[in-house]
C-alpha cells in the first residue's frame, strides 16, 4: 500500500480537513476550496456482489492541487479472469501477497473522510466500495460524489467527444498522465480530465458542488416509469429502435449491450433536450440481436436509409452526396451529378466542394469547362485571350485554334487514369502550381491551392478506396473476438452479406463456410461502387483494414492501384495541419508546402 502526502513523501496526515464541517461536505462551498478525491478500481468483473477489487488507487486534490495519494493491489480472494489480466495486466501472482479488501477499505476510508468523491463512471466504483464497505460492516461516511462520465455527456458535445471512455477524454485533453488500466494511473489522468471539464463551465456560473449538480441532468420522473418498455431487452450486440405512438420509428441506434445502452436513457443522463422528447414519446422498442459490433453498424445504417427517423441527426440531415462525373460526349467534360457513373468521383458531401475538385481537376487537364452543347461536331473551340476570349473566367480549354478530337482526347484520357488510380501526374500539376505561388510570395493565392489539392486528394484516395473493395465479389474477414473467438463477415461488392461468430473452441472455418452458404446475393450494378451505399462500404473497409483483421478468403485481391491517391495522404494531411497552424499577416508557413511523392515513393 502506497500513501503519499503533501508536504513530504511519508504518511499523509489529514489536518488539512479540520475546517470542514463534521461530514466534511458544504455543497454551497467553492469546488476549489473544497478536498476532493478522485478514486479508480480494478476489479475481476462487473459484478459488485460476485466480483472482486484488484485495485484501488485514489488522488486527494484541493485547489487545482494534488495533496495526497493512496494506491494498493488488493488480493479479491478468487481468481482473475484471463481477459482481465490482458487488460490491466493484473495477474494472480501479483496479488498473492497484497492485503485484502477488509484491511484495505478502512484506510482508504480514513484517507478519503471528509471529501467528495469523484470518479470516471462512478456508478461502477461507488458501487464496489459501497457493497464492500456493508459486507464488513464498515461505515461508509460517503453520502454524495461527482461522476465524470455524466460531467463529459453534459458538457462537452457529440462532435467534440463522440464517446466518453477515459482514453478518449484524455487524447481530447491531451493530459499529462495516460490511462492504462491501472488504478492510480487512471485517477491521475481523471483528475486532470475533472479539472478541464471544469473550466468549461467556470464562465457559466457552475463553482459549486450545488451549482454543477443543478448543471448536470437528472432523471426525469417520466423517463422512469418507461423503463419497463427495455425490460425484455437481451445483453447482446444489435440495434434498436424507438417507436412512436403511430408505431413509426422515432430512433434508431446501435449498442455492443442492447439492455445496458437503452436503459441509460431513462436515467435523464444524455443531455440532447431532443432524445428526452424522443423518450417520452416512445411507446415501444424494438430490437435486432446481431453477432458483432460491425453488422449493428451495417443495420444502423439500413434502417436509417428505411425509415429516416426524426429524431436521428443523419435523417434530419440528409444528403446523398455528390459526384465528379466525366461525360460521355463528343468531347467530355466532368459536370458534377447526383448519380454516378463508371466513370466518377464521390461522394462528396457538398456541392461547392465537388465543384471546386471537378474545377481544379479540369484545369489541370484542360478539360474544357464551357457547356457548349457539341452534339457531332468535329472541333472544340473556345477563344483563348491571345484570340480574342475573354481574359478572366474562360473555358479551360481555350485555345488559340480550334482543338481536334486527336488534341483534346488525351486530355479526358488523363482524367480517367487519375480517376482510376493509374497515372497521377495531374496531381503533381497541381503541386507543381503550388510551390509557383508560393515562390512568387503570392502567399492567399497558395494557401487557397493548397486546400483545394489537399481536398481533391481525399475525395479521390476515398473514392479509391471505397472502389477498390466493392470491386471484389466475395471478401471473407475475421478478427478475435474479446472471448478469443472470431468475428466474421462475409462481404460482397462492397456489402454486407452475412456475419456471424466462431466461438472459442468451435472450428472457424466450419462457421465460414456455413454463413458463404447463407450470404445474402449481391448484384453489381453501376458506378465505381458498383451500387453500394458508400456509408456501409467505409465502415466495412475500416473494419476490415484495421489491426487484427485477417482475410479468409477473396475471389479478387483486395488491392488498391499502383497510382492510387492514397500515397498522396502524408502530403494532404500535411497541408491541412498548416492550415490549421497559426499564421501571420496573412503568410502561409513552410510547412504549408509539403514535398509531393517522389519517384522512390511511386515505384513503392
Amino acid at each position: 500500500m502506497v500513501l503519499r502526502g503533501q508536504a513530504d513523501g511519508g504518511q499523509l496526515t489529514f489536518a488539512d480537513l479540520d475546517d470542514n464541517d463534521d461530514d466534511g461536505f458544504r455543497p454551497d462551498r467553492s469546488l476549489f476550496d473544497t478536498t476532493l478525491v478522485v478514486v479508480d478500481l480494478e476489479t475481476t468483473g462487473g459484478s459488485p456482489t460476485d466480483d472482486g477489487i484488484t485495485e484501488i488507487g485514489a488522488v486527494k486534490i484541493r485547489g487545482g492541487e494534488v495533496i495526497g495519494e493512496f494506491a494498493t493491489l488488493v488480493d479479491p480472494g478468487l481468481p482473475i479472469p484471463p481477459q482481465i489480466v490482458t487488460l490491466t495486466g493484473i495477474t494472480e501472482a501479483m496479488v498473492s501477497d497484497a492485503p485484502m479488501i477488509g484491511a484495505v477499505l478502512p484506510s482508504f476510508v480514513e484517507f478519503a473522510r471528509g471529501s467528495i468523491l469523484v470518479a470516471h463512471n462512478a456508478r461502477f466504483d461507488m458501487g464496489f466500495l459501497r457493497q464492500n464497505a456493508a459486507r464488513l460492516g464498515i461505515d461508509w461516511p460517503f453520502t454524495v460524489s461527482l461522476c465524470t462520465v455524466t460531467m463529459a455527456r453534459r458538457i462537452l458535445t457529440r462532435d467534440e467527444a463522440p464517446t466518453v471512455r477515459l482514453s478518449a477524454l484524455a487524447d481530447l485533453f491531451d493530459v499529462s498522465t495516460r490511462p492504462t488500466h491501472r488504478a492510480l494511473d487512471d485517477a491521475r489522468a481523471t483528475v486532470e480530465v475533472f479539472h478541464r471539464l471544469l473550466e468549461r463551465v467556470g464562465n457559466q456560473g457552475v463553482d459549486t458542488y450545488r451549482e454543477l449538480t443543478a448543471y448536470l441532468p437528472r432523471s426525469d420522473p417520466r423517463l422512469r416509469v418507461k423503463r419497463t418498455l427495455a425490460r425484455d431487452l437481451p445483453s447482446r450486440p444489435g440495434v434498436y429502435l424507438f417507436r412512436g405512438p403511430s408505431d413509426e420509428v422515432l430512433y434508431v441506434g446501435t449498442a455492443v449491450d442492447l439492455r445496458r445502452r437503452v436503459m441509460s436513457y431513462f436515467t435523464g443522463s444524455d443531455p440532447r433536450r431532443r432524445i428526452g422528447e424522443m423518450v417520452n414519446l416512445a411507446t415501444r422498442i424494438d430490437h435486432v440481436e446481431c453477432a458483432h459490433a460491425l453488422e449493428a453498424g451495417v443495420r444502423e445504417l439500413r434502417l436509417l436509409a428505411a425509415h429516416a427517423p426524426a429524431y436521428n441527426r443523419r435523417s434530419t440531415q440528409p444528403h446523398r452526396g455528390w459526384w465528379i462525373v466525366l461525360t460521355g460526349e463528343r468531347f467530355p467534360r466532368l459536370k458534377v451529378s447526383r448519380t454516378p457513373t463508371d466513370e466518377s468521383i464521390g461522394p462528396i458531401g457538398n456541392r461547392t466542394t465537388a465543384a471546386t475538385i471537378a474545377d481544379m481537376i479540369s484545369r489541370s487537364a484542360g478539360l474544357r469547362s464551357c457547356t457548349t452543347r457539341l452534339g457531332s461536331a468535329s472541333h472544340h473551340w473556345c477563344r483563348s485571350e491571345a484570340a480574342g476570349g475573354p481574359r478572366i473566367g474562360g473555358c479551360h480549354a481555350a485555345s488559340e485554334r480550334p482543338l481536334t478530337l486527336p488534341d483534346y482526347l488525351p486530355r479526358a484520357s488523363a482524367v480517367r487514369d487519375l480517376m482510376a488510380g493509374d497515372c497521377d501526374r495531374l496531381l503533381t500539376d497541381l503541386t507543381d502550381r503550388l510551390t509557383r505561388l508560393a515562390d512568387a510570395q503570392m502567399f492567399e493565392s497558395a494557401a487557397r491551392q493548397r486546400d483545394r489539392v489537399s481536398t481533391t486528394v481525399d475525395a479521390l484516395a476515398r473514392c479509391q478506396r471505397l472502389a477498390a473493395l466493392c470491386a471484389i465479389g466475395e471478401l471473407v474477414v475475421a478478427r478475435p473476438d474479446p472471448d478469443r473467438g472470431w468475428e466474421i463477415a462475409v462481404i460482397r461488392h462492397g456489402r454486407l452479406a452475412s456475419a456471424g461468430v466462431a466461438r472459442r473452441g468451435i472450428a472457424p472455418m466450419a462457421v465460414v463456410d456455413s454463413l458463404t452458404a447463407s450470404a445474402e446475393t449481391v448484384v453489381a450494378t453501376e458506378g465505381p461502387l458498383l451500387g453500394a451505399p458508400p456509408e456501409e462500404a467505409g465502415l466495412l473497409y475500416r473494419w476490415v483494414t484495421e489491426p487484427g483483421a485477417r482475410i479468409v478468403s477473396t475471389t479478387e485481391p483486395f488491392a488498391l492501384p499502383a497510382a492510387s491517391a492514397e500515397r498522396w495522404l502524408p502530403w494532404s494531411q500535411t497541408a491541412h495541419a498548416a492550415r490549421e497552424s497559426p499564421r501571420r499577416a496573412g503568410r502561409l508557413p513552410l510547412a504549408a508546402h509539403p514535398a509531393p511523392p517522389t519517384p522512390a515513393d511511386r515505384a513503392g
